[in-house]
């Protein structure tokens, strides 16, 4: 009897303090999700509803808002040329990332120390220094207006941490499986993609996710250097939408929910690994 109520008594022990943990938690809930939730009765609401009530939910819920915002917004057109930069800003960074922490980790390279105090340096540094030499060099090359322009530039801002990152990924690895690739006579290329990518595979999802949800929703560079409607990524389009429609806060509600839904979704399905992959990564080394 006595070993059976044990485990009740130290349950009975340990329960207040598990129900404050459960209260912070769920304040914490709360605050998170409860924007979104406010944002989504917003959307569908009318502008007299929303003036009567604007805290309150919705009674008579108008699903037409999304899709009058979907084409007065031109959302379609964002969404595409948003997948259009996140998969080109994502697989680049995976590329430059991934083979400069291969050098750098596994390479005898001359001043090491000195490239990765380099890429500390300029991931630290605010872009908006570069930001009228970039513009006029971008304007010369035929650059601006051009979703590569703007892939290209989010190539250069995002490196230099995902090269971090991967690297302290390929630091942790054991090397004998290379070394027993090498004694099979692979390359530096081949021991690369067939050995250290599977291994190292959570720290290029991690550096693509990251860069992926930036360039996302990156703003201020996608305004400055993208200016045709049919070329500009949903931040900009939401943003020249909400430019026009002001007063409809309505509509704007209902466009900014269909610009962050896709977010919502992709991290939903991907946080466990991008957490473990943050994590586990431990920048050090």
């Amino acid at each position: 009897m006595s070993t059976q109520t044990h485990p009740r008594q130290v349950k009975k022990r340990l329960s207040p303090g598990r129900y404050g943990v459960y209260a912070v938690l769920l304040l914490l809930a709360v605050f998170a999700i409860g924007p979104i939730l406010l944002f989504a009765f917003n959307a569908l609401k009318s502008q007299s509803q929303l003036a009567a009530s604007p805290l309150g939910v919705p009674l008579h819920p108008l699903w037409h808002n999304f899709v009058q915002a979907w084409q007065q917004a031109n959302m379609g057109v964002g969404l595409r040329n948003s997948t259009i930069v996140v998969t080109a800003t994502a697989v680049g960074v995976c590329v430059i990332s991934g083979s400069a922490a291969y050098a750098l980790s596994r390479l005898r390279v001359p001043g090491s120390n000195f490239f990765i105090f380099y890429l500390l340096v300029t991931a630290s540094l605010p872009i908006q220094l570069f930001l009228v030499p970039l513009f006029y060099t971008w304007t010369n090359l035929g650059l601006y207006d051009n979703l590569f322009g703007l892939v290209v530039i989010y190539w250069a801002i995002f490196s230099p941490f995902a090269t971090l990152l991967i690297r302290s990924f390929m630091v942790a690895l054991p090397k004998e499986y290379e070394e027993a690739a090498r004694l099979d006579g692979a390359g530096d290329l081949r021991v690369l993609l067939q050995v250290v990518l599977p291994m190292a595979w959570p720290g290029f999802l991690t550096a693509a996710l990251i860069a992926g949800l930036q360039s996302y929703n990156e703003f201020m560079l996608a305004v400055t250097f993208i200016q045709s409607s049919d070329k500009m990524p949903v931040s900009t389009s939401f943003f020249s939408f909400q430019s026009g429609y002001t007063q409809n806060y309505t509509l704007i509600s209902a466009g900014g929910l269909i610009m962050i839904i896709p977010v919502l979704i992709a991290f939903l399905l991907l946080q466990r690994r991008f957490i473990e992959g943050y994590t586990s990564s431990g920048m050090t080394g």
